[in-house]
């Protein structure tokens, strides 16, 4: 029996005889072979060489890729609204109003379609899907032009950057490619869409059922991010970091009365109960790092020795933690306080990396502001004796503790905007984080992009 492996050779030469080739791209493909072969003698061919010819047989599918055939843009945080109208505002109202004319002449229209399957589509890759991925995204403007009678099933850079700005819009993380969580957000319904704008009218419009003060702050959750808002015009925005799951932040309005510089860290019962106790069963050790005292009965009783406590029956309700002030304090070195029924209020964090991701609801119901020391510089700009830009830069050099209490407060509202348009027609939306706007976006809101930085790991801020 012949080996079908082996190479027939001449009886006179000993040189492997070539077959002859009756079709010329079989030739091709052989003579291809070769070459490749070349270079190692000792390699031997495999049955399905051919796999290794790029662009031959059909497209790869499985997104399995072991090297990437385009590296991934880095994903730059630019997510603060543009411009100095409010959401808190007339003009956003109008703008919300002109973005569900829009929605609603694309949903009479049929709507866009559904992408199929939940394959990764990266920049460079052949899917089949690359059409209707298109469509969608020209129903909505990301895309621009018309149609033609053949689109290719090729990923390639017009597209890229139309997923972009997709992703943009939507709070996404930036990396050009439909990933799990773009392509959840893409397969959102039109007239979900609109009904979700019309639900934003709603909120936006019960915030301005008071009257509108000179000076106030808005948080929106599910945005991350902070107004601080003097005369009718947006004067500052920050990124913020909001409560996670479970800890939510709540939708709140509240007076701004003090600032504390250098502040203990009173550790609430629940973050106690539930996060703190169980990790000094594990790790004792904890309380002396983070300089956490043990206290009982109040925040102001006397301290007790911590090795004396079994943590594994401790009630917070009797015996409770406070953090030492310095730059290891889970409020950082400025809270602002704001009296309210559910205890949260706004701080700085030593987290501070925390700012660079784009879904930023890690807290444990309160809000952590980046540059809080320019918004606080803001707050208390209006106090006697602290009109100086340098005032609190001089407290913060200083050390001290020290609050300041204001004879003026700020208003401050905790609000919920998952759906706005801005002055030139761009619509946003943005994940349903706490799963209030209904079914068609909690599922989306579950989604986790594998890609995404992890989220902090012990950390038991506020």
């Amino acid at each position: 029996m012949q080996d079908v492996t082996s190479t027939p050779r001449t009886a006179s030469t000993g040189r492997a005889r070539v077959p002859s080739i009756r079709f010329p791209w079989v030739a091709a493909l052989v003579l291809l072979a070769g070459l490749a072969s070349a270079s190692s003698p000792t390699r031997v061919l495999a049955d399905t060489w051919w796999d290794g010819i790029q662009s031959f047989g059909t497209p790869d599918y499985t997104g399995n890729r072991t090297t990437e055939r385009t590296p991934i843009k880095p994903d730059v945080v630019n997510d603060l609204r543009p411009g100095t109208v409010p959401y808190r505002s007339e003009e956003m109202v109008t703008f919300i109003d002109k973005a569900i004319v829009q929605y609603q002449a694309i949903v009479n229209k049929g709507g866009w379609p559904k992408i199929p399957g939940n394959r990764m589509m990266r920049p460079g890759d052949d899917d089949e899907r690359l059409p209707i991925v298109r469509r969608r995204l020209r129903a909505t403007g990301e895309l621009k032009g018309s149609s033609s009678s053949y689109e290719d099933y090729n990923f390639d850079s017009t597209t890229e950057e139309a997923v972009r700005r997709f992703q943009e819009r939507h709070g996404l993380r930036v990396s050009g490619r439909v990933d799990q969580p773009t392509l959840a957000a893409l397969n959102v319904s039109a007239d979900e869409r609109l009904q979700q704008l019309e639900l934003n009218r709603q909120r936006i419009f019960a915030l301005l059922q008071q009257p509108i003060e000179e000076r106030y702050v808005l948080v929106n959750s599910p945005a991350f991010q902070l107004e601080a808002v003097n005369r009718y015009e947006v004067a500052q925005r920050h990124r913020v970091v909001v409560g996670r799951q479970q800890r939510e932040t709540p939708d709140l309005r509240a007076t701004i009365k003090a600032l504390n510089f250098f502040p203990h860290w009173k550790v609430p019962d629940s973050v106690a109960q539930l996060d703190v106790f169980p990790r000094l069963v594990k790790e004792p050790e904890y309380l002396e790092k983070e300089k956490i005292r043990v206290v009982m009965n109040d925040f102001n009783g006397p301290e007790i020795d911590a090795t004396a406590i079994d943590w594994t029956t401790a009630e917070a309700s009797k015996i409770k933690l406070r953090q030492d002030p310095g730059p290891q304090n889970a409020l950082g070195l400025v809270r602002i306080d704001m009296q309210n029924e559910h205890g949260v209020y706004m701080h700085d964090t030593p987290l501070k990396t925390l700012f660079d991701q784009r879904a930023r609801a890690f807290s444990a119901g309160c809000v952590r502001v980046q540059d809080v020391f320019k918004l606080v510089s803001w707050i208390a700009s209006f106090e006697p004796g602290w009109e100086n830009p340098g005032q609190v830069d001089a407290v913060i050099e200083a050390g001290l503790p020290l609050d300041l209490q204001l004879t003026r407060p700020i208003p401050v509202y905790f609000a919920y905007i998952t759906a706005w348009a801005e002055q030139d027609g761009m619509v946003h939306f943005r994940t349903d984080i706490y799963n209030r706007d209904g079914q068609p976006f909690a599922a989306a809101a579950q989604i986790i992009d594998p890609d995404a930085p992890p989220p902090p790991s012990g950390g038991l801020a506020p």
